[in-house]
């Protein structure tokens, strides 16, 4: 697998949108989210997954960018790819468009962590893992 994944389709409804008549930035997150949790799942972290070995991706930290605003009507598409594969975490860009326009709207950097669920630290990623999560990384995301 090359390049970004699609991994969230959605639409700004009115009640998306705040009295500036934009979509709201709590709306950016949630959709952004959405897709975190598509790619997760492409890597082998959904939740069957999480319970079963222990382990898996938390976010640390998150850095969004807004670039253009999106009206009632917009209809949005989220891709995402992993940009740094680190020993401890990951940094996962998601990239929202306007299907319509094909403008870039927002951009969701996310730093997650490999974490083990019972002691509560951070771990290194196994081999095994990292060997999963290779394919979805992207060596030039601006490209």
């Amino acid at each position: 697998m090359t390049g970004f994944v699609e991994t969230f389709r959605g639409v700004v409804y009115p009640w998306d949108c705040d009295h500036l008549g934009h979509m709201n930035v709590k709306n950016y997150v949630g959709m952004f989210d959405q897709g975190a949790f598509h790619i997760l799942s492409m890597m082998g972290f959904g939740s069957a997954d999480m319970h079963d070995v222990g382990a898996t991706l938390v976010d640390a930290q998150h850095t969004i960018k807004y670039l253009i605003e999106q009206p009632v009507g917009s209809l949005i598409r989220v891709e995402s790819a992993v940009t740094r594969l680190g020993n401890k975490s990951i940094v996962v860009l998601h990239r929202m468009w306007n299907t319509e326009t094909n403008e870039m709207g927002a951009t969701s950097e996310v730093v997650s962590v490999y974490f083990d669920l019972k002691s509560r630290k951070s771990l290194p990623i196994p081999d095994a893992i990292r060997d999963r999560i290779k394919p979805f990384v992207v060596e030039n995301p601006e490209g």
